[in-house]
């Protein structure tokens, strides 16, 4: 039992850590991604575009950790959804750091551009586009799409098996539906993923990550039904 509880808080720190590391990371690419002279701002800005994409990697490392530390907890309820668990939580982190390469390379594009000193900028701007446009999907597929796949199989297991209180199971099936309803949303061009309707929707699927983390650092699995499957098992 001294292991699962172990195990439990390892998981919530690693949730908070994804959570922090996503908003800062995102924060830091404003130089590269959003301004509109990003060609120069991002050159001028390096160290902390650089530093955006160390928090997305930190992001990448918690997202595996997560599904890896509660793997052999759940699937004690259902290996294969637990399987499944993490083979989609690894593939999220891929499309997530295709992201942080898109946007690494769209710094050297930045750098090269102000190196060059007056080139042609259409062709700069033209890759530029291009660039972004992979991280604007990277950003849609990982966080918002894979994200309600893999918070919707663990929720599930949550839920049959009591490891966490029903309320907190619940938000994250609800998070996980409304969430995945948001990346096809997206995807088929209804909404824009920035917008305030996309932080509302989003919201449920974050309570539920950051209710989870701390329930999980404070109180861990529950007990009792650890206790059951081992009786069982």
């Amino acid at each position: 039992m001294n292991s699962y509880r172990k195990s439990a808080k390892i998981v919530g720190v690693l949730f908070i850590l994804a959570a922090v590391t996503a908003i800062i990371g995102l924060k830091l690419y404003d130089p590269i991604l959003k301004d509109p002279n990003y060609l120069i701002q991002g050159s001028a800005h390096a160290k902390q575009v650089v530093l955006g994409a160390l928090m997305e990697l930190l992001l990448v490392v918690s997202a595996v950790g997560t599904a890896t530390t509660m793997f052999p907890i759940l699937r004690k309820y259902n290996e294969t959804i637990a399987l499944w668990h993490v083979c989609f939580r690894f593939l999220e982190a891929i499309i997530i750091t295709v992201g942080v390469i898109s946007v690494l390379s769209l710094l050297t594009l930045s750098r090269e551009f102000v190196a060059a000193g007056a080139p042609e900028i259409a062709a700069y701007q033209t890759s530029g586009i291009l660039l972004k446009a992979v991280h604007d999907w990277t950003f849609m597929l990982g966080p918002l799409f894979m994200l309600g796949i893999n918070t919707l199989m663990y929720s599930y297991i949550f839920y049959q098996s009591n490891l966490v209180p029903k309320f907190i199971s619940c938000l994250g099936i609800t998070g996980a539906i409304v969430v995945f309803i948001y990346a096809l949303l997206v995807m088929f061009g209804f909404i824009q993923q920035i917008s305030v309707l996309g932080a509302i929707m989003a919201l449920p699927v974050a309570a539920n990550e950051i209710i989870l983390a701390i329930w999980l650092i404070v109180k861990g699995f529950n007990q009792s039904a650890l206790a059951a499957i081992s009786v069982k098992k």
